[in-house]
């Protein structure tokens, strides 16, 4: 079951490229935005978050807190966000393989990966909004975001 709008986002515990522990829970009283990604390394996942770090400011302006997450293993996130220069984390839910994609409905099981989903946190923890693309394809835009952001 995907998390829902109006329902209080699941909590969830992962590492990011560093193998620092990032909680959910530790981030109660920020506004989140969980970006799920299906795979590192590959061009429409690499594109996506080069923009949001490149134009960084609309995320700063709402404060809200980027969370990048995919179901590779964090040695490959930490080679790939030291390559691309990004300093939002970005988390791994390799194991167990994809648990976190799967509680907020964002797992493909025919690839084993995420799908290219979005969940907009307020501070008190309510899934404001939520925002899939048709297929792993198709990018997530910038308009999406900034509409997504005037929901926090």
């Amino acid at each position: 079951m995907a998390a829902t709008i109006g329902q209080p986002a699941p909590d969830f515990t992962l590492v990011d490229q560093q193998n620092n522990k990032v909680s959910l829970s530790d981030l109660k009283g920020q506004k989140s935005l969980i970006v799920f990604i299906p795979f590192p390394f590959t061009g429409n996942c690499e594109a996506e978050l080069c923009s949001i770090r490149d134009d960084y400011t609309p995320f700063e302006a709402s404060g809200a807190q980027i969370l990048v997450v995919s179901c590779d293993p964090a040695p490959s996130q930490k080679t790939w966000a030291e390559q691309q220069g990004w300093t939002f984390p970005v988390l791994s839910d390799f194991w167990p393989h994809g648990e976190v994609a799967k509680a907020y409905g964002a797992f493909n099981d025919a690839l084993g990966c995420a799908n290219r989903v979005t969940v907009v946190i307020d501070a008190s923890g309510k899934i404001v909004d939520r925002f899939d693309t048709p297929d792993l394809k198709t990018a997530r835009t910038g308009e999406r975001y900034a509409e997504a952001m005037a929901k926090l």
